[in-house]
């Protein structure tokens, strides 16, 4: 095992490592050239072998001579272990853990959890609970054999609940390494959150032990919990998260590590702006055929605001978005604003197929298209004759008798009697849709009198769906405002990479990102911080609303202002800055545990 000469090894082990499950995924492999920077080949990531997700990820590498001797002695115990590389930015090397065989020991593990930390987890479910926390297991085992081998400090670090089994592994076999636990969410705050319990104004009210067992989380809590005490050093992501971590883990974070992104992966506000122009475009062409076909509007006079995320109604603050839409439909129509929003909520969730209305209006707008694309150059050429000739040009003079009238059929083919529907997709009982009842409710229904327009896009964007063609990154490019009204966000990073990708967006106090921005106090601040902490839902609703009435007022110069400012915010919270708060951690629990030697 070579280390690099002056720098202890890290080791960074993670439920996600090769493993896209969450947001944990996006924040290892993003910082990971960072690490590497300071760790050079001191620098390893541990996580599960599991063969249908890493296929495409891993690159099997050969281990050192020790690392084999280890993995043949844990191989004899049921526990196989690959070598190789993350195929990510920088190549960490990697370890990977398959501990299917070692889940004979699953009841024996469970026991000593009990007898050690007083986990309750007799009724777990094996993929729920039982499976992460035996490959933590292993992991251990695996640590403990390096330790044993190594003539270094060593410093690791788990993330979540997910990899404690590990941490306490070496915890109650008295293993000397230094250890972080990173909790990203807590697993109770995010469960009430999820059940619309109103968790930050009850948060001291709260008793932690009774609502994990009366939510079916205890197990999973009091895992955290114990990694939370028992590790060197206890870290979470914001302040929002360590305020809950305080109450529910009974342990104050020591330090905050924020999460960052790789500002010099994102395009420059250069390239920001030709693709804004081009993405946007293909938006139009989709609401054109879309909305068009019922009636139309000017789309010159269009903005297009954005949400995504998972389908978590509360959580996501979908509800608090369409709520402040209708109070902006309203408002508008009362003005007889002739300025359209088109609101897209790309939330996935299960659908059975496109409308057919829309594959059929997708259908004619494209033959429309191609039809006059195919006469196109010779349109050009008659435009240049008549203007450089200096005559009026009309109609007769472009197109023949023969081309217009096919145009108008295929036209008249095109309209539709009707509305234009909330929802691109037909969805298995639709009637229960929170997103399309509250629609229903707040009077978005996308009459030609409502001056906002919803689409509900209830599938991942990839890039090729037979729709909008756009992956998530280029729609929002092609996008004026991202807006996240976040309940339970604990980074939130959806906010951070919009603001990346040169486009202003809207977060909230309750996220950790909106909290790590602050207040402003700008005219233009780029990214809009909605103060929804100790407010009502109404005080929140009416700050939205206002941050989207005001940005449908800005002219073109101003909504550029706010790309720029986006842009620089978002560059705030580079890896290259924020890696010091990991870096920070790491220092403080190999002091902790290897106490009076050099560094």
């Amino acid at each position: 095992m070579n280390s690099h000469k002056d720098v202890d090894p890290l080791f960074e082990v993670s439920w996600e490592v090769c493993n896209k499950v969450g947001g944990i995924n996006t924040v290892i492999r993003s910082k990971a050239p960072q690490v590497i920077k300071h760790y050079k080949d001191s620098y390893y990531l541990i996580g599960p072998y599991i063969p249908e997700n890493t296929a495409s990820e891993f690159s099997v590498g050969v281990p050192t001579e020790k690392l084999q001797k280890i993995f043949e002695k844990l191989h004899r115990e049921g526990i196989i272990c690959h070598y190789g590389k993350w195929l990510i930015p920088g190549e960490p090397k990697t370890i990977l853990v398959d501990y299917k065989n070692y889940a004979a020991r699953k009841n024996e593990i469970k026991g000593k959890l009990w007898e050690s930390f007083k986990i309750d987890s007799l009724n777990t479910q094996y993929h729920d609970y039982d499976e992460p926390i035996v490959w933590g297991d292993a992991v251990g085992r695996l640590l403990e054999e390096i330790n044993k081998q190594y003539d270094h400090r060593i410093v690791v670090q788990f993330h979540e609940w997910l990899a404690a089994g590990a941490l306490l592994y070496l915890k109650r076999n008295r293993v000397k390494v230094a250890t972080v636990f990173t909790t990203h969410a807590t697993v109770l705050g995010r469960t009430l959150a999820g059940n619309n319990v109103d968790l930050y104004s009850i948060l001291s009210e709260i008793d932690s032990e009774k609502e994990a067992y009366k939510w079916n989380v205890a197990a999973k809590h009091q895992t955290e919990r114990a990694a939370a005490q028992q590790c060197d050093v206890f870290t979470t992501v914001s302040d929002v998260t360590a305020m809950e971590a305080e109450h529910f883990l009974k342990r104050k974070p020591d330090v905050l590590v924020y999460n960052g992104l790789d500002i010099s992966k994102y395009p420059t506000l250069e390239e920001v702006s030709i693709k804004h122009k081009l993405y946007k475009g293909k938006m139009k062409s989709f609401i054109e055929y879309y909305f068009f076909p019922y009636y139309s509007f000017d789309l010159d006079n269009t903005l297009i605001y954005f949400l995504t995320g998972r389908y978590e109604f509360h959580n996501k603050g979908i509800d608090v978005f369409i709520k402040s839409l209708s109070q902006l439909n309203k408002e508008l129509k009362e003005k007889k604003s002739h300025k359209t929003i088109v609101a897209f909520i790309c939330v996935p969730r299960d659908v059975s197929r496109i409308k057919p209305d829309l594959v059929e209006s997708r259908a004619y707008y494209i033959d429309i298209q191609e039809f006059i694309g195919d006469i196109m150059k010779d349109v050009e050429r008659r435009v240049i004759r008549f203007m450089i000739s200096k005559s009026s040009v009309t109609e007769k003079d472009l197109f023949s008798k023969e081309f217009l009238f096919e145009l108008r059929k295929k036209i008249f083919r095109f309209m539709r009697k009707g509305t234009p529907a909330l929802c691109t997709h037909e969805l298995p009982n639709e009637g229960a849709d929170a997103i399309l009842n509250a629609c229903r409710q707040g009077g978005l229904t996308n009459t030609e009198e409502d001056r906002v327009k919803v689409i509900f896009y209830p599938i991942y964007l990839t890039g090729a769906d037979n729709l909008m063609d756009l992956d998530y990154d280029e729609a929002i490019m092609g996008s004026h405002l991202g807006v996240f009204p976040s309940y339970y966000e604990p980074w939130g990073y959806t906010p951070l990479e919009t603001g990346a990708l040169g486009v202003a967006s809207v977060t909230t106090d309750f996220a950790g990102f909106g909290r790590f921005l602050g207040d402003t106090g700008k005219k233009d601040p780029g990214i809009f911080v909605i103060k929804a902490f100790k407010k009502t839902v109404d005080e929140e609703i009416e700050q939205l609303y206002s941050v989207l009435y005001d940005y449908s007022q800005y002219d073109r110069e101003e909504r550029i202002k706010n790309k720029i400012e986006a842009r620089r915010l978002a560059a705030l919270a580079d890896w290259n800055k924020l890696i010091a708060n990991y870096l920070n951690a790491y220092q403080q629990a190999l002091e902790k545990t290897y106490p009076g030697t050099a560094h």
